[in-house]
């Protein structure tokens, strides 16, 4: 087993539900056509680039899944689906429009970690670190070095959390941006080598053939 755990944590494309301006969380919303576009271009920037990925996980909803195939298609990798990697349980403000889940579920003062998402139900913020601890101890119990993990924008920050100590830290990913993070099996150490990455979106064509010629 490699000392090293090389994770890229990529959030999914442009959604549907960024469109309808509402709330995402479990609401699953598939990809838009600039989604599809978007990861595609990221496709095409690896395909030029290869970051040598040994295996990729990606949430069940339906705009992380897709992202993942289209990326992992032309790198050859079939992405294995986790409930694990899903959004925030955020209960009944799935869908709800955001001036309306205002009104109905104003945002409190103070809520607990130990306190659901709404007091209609959701998950508490205990429950998405456990969940978030669960699926990096899955990942560190895999016989690989380089991990493709496709997700969502809380969740990934739950496990950037986790790993770095931001305990109320707040990274920002924007469609299909990535984040880039070493392990080591020999100390406590996790490198951060980038965040919220878009290369691709700039990435044109004729790169790859120069790449590649």
């Amino acid at each position: 087993m490699s000392l090293h755990l090389d994770l890229t944590l990529l959030r999914h494309g442009r959604s549907r539900a960024d469109d309808e301006d509402v709330h995402e969380g479990r609401y699953d919303s598939p990809l838009t056509d600039t989604g599809r576009a978007q990861a595609r271009q990221l496709a095409a920037y690896w395909q030029a680039h290869p970051p040598g990925f040994e295996a990729a996980i990606c949430s069940s909803l339906a705009r992380a899944r897709e992202t993942a195939e289209l990326v992992c298609a032309p790198l050859g990798l079939t992405p294995q689906v986790s409930d694990l990697w899903r959004e925030w349980d955020n209960g009944p403000l799935a869908g709800l429009p955001f001036g309306e889940a205002e009104r109905r579920y104003p945002t409190a003062a103070f809520r607990h970690d130990f306190s659901p998402f709404t007091v209609d139900g959701g998950e508490s913020q205990a429950q998405i670190r456990a969940r978030a601890l669960t699926a990096l101890h899955d990942l560190w119990a895999m016989p690989v070095s380089k991990v493709l993990l496709v997700s969502h924008g809380g969740f990934l920050n739950s496990v950037l959390r986790e790993l770095t100590g931001a305990e109320r830290g707040w990274f920002a990913f924007g469609d299909t941006g990535f984040a880039r993070l070493s392990l080591t099996r020999t100390s406590h150490t996790v490198t951060v080598l980038g965040v919220n990455e878009q290369p691709h979106l700039r990435f044109q064509p004729d790169e790859q053939a120069s790449v590649t010629s």
